[in-house]
């Protein structure tokens, strides 16, 4: 059985692994080294960056359509869910972090938004950590929003809403 490649229409918003949300503006044929190749034009409004892959190659870059609803509860479970905090050495966190967000899976960027989110009462964070909460957190809204049909700060605000929420359930158990 042939695997059918992934098929994106003009007006889809898709998942591009290293740059999360982007939307399909344009098919274009173009003459490459004397081949025509066909490519997805994705524009990605908060980087003002549009990026062209061929449609030959977006499954093996890892493009895929917005997650599903299922995989957006599994998010939110995973933000209520208890932080996991590891004894390793920063640097080798912060390199597992970033795999995690560049991996476009939306629970892991999930686990790496809760795992480094800090609520107000809790210890500050450094100017990395804070630089990869953000990056994750952003992520996960830009998905979210395009799947709520909302906006990027709507769905920040209903992250955080969660995260701020959980909290206090975890403080107490540790305390």
């Amino acid at each position: 059985m042939a695997a059918k490649a992934l098929s994106f229409d003009v007006g889809d918003y898709v998942v591009y692994p290293k740059h999360g949300v982007g939307r399909v503006i344009e098919l274009q044929k173009e003459q490459i080294a004397g081949m025509e190749l066909e490519l997805y034009v994705l524009r990605f409004e908060k980087e003002r960056m549009t990026l062209r892959v061929p449609t030959n190659k977006a499954e093996g870059v890892g493009m895929r359509k917005l997650s599903s609803n299922k995989t957006l509860e599994e998010a939110v479970e995973t933000l209520k869910g208890k932080p996991k905090v590891k004894r390793t050495m920063w640097s080798r966190r912060a390199q597992e972090y970033e795999a995690k967000i560049n991996s476009g899976d939306l629970v892991s960027i999930a686990e790496v938004t809760r795992d480094l989110f800090r609520a107000d009462d809790q210890p500050e964070q450094s100017y990395s950590e804070r630089q990869i909460f953000e990056a994750a957190s952003s992520r996960l809204a830009r998905e979210l929003a395009a799947m709520e049909e909302t906006d990027e700060p709507s769905a920040l605000k209903k992250i955080l809403r969660i995260l701020n929420e959980a909290a206090p359930r975890h403080a107490k158990v540790e305390g």
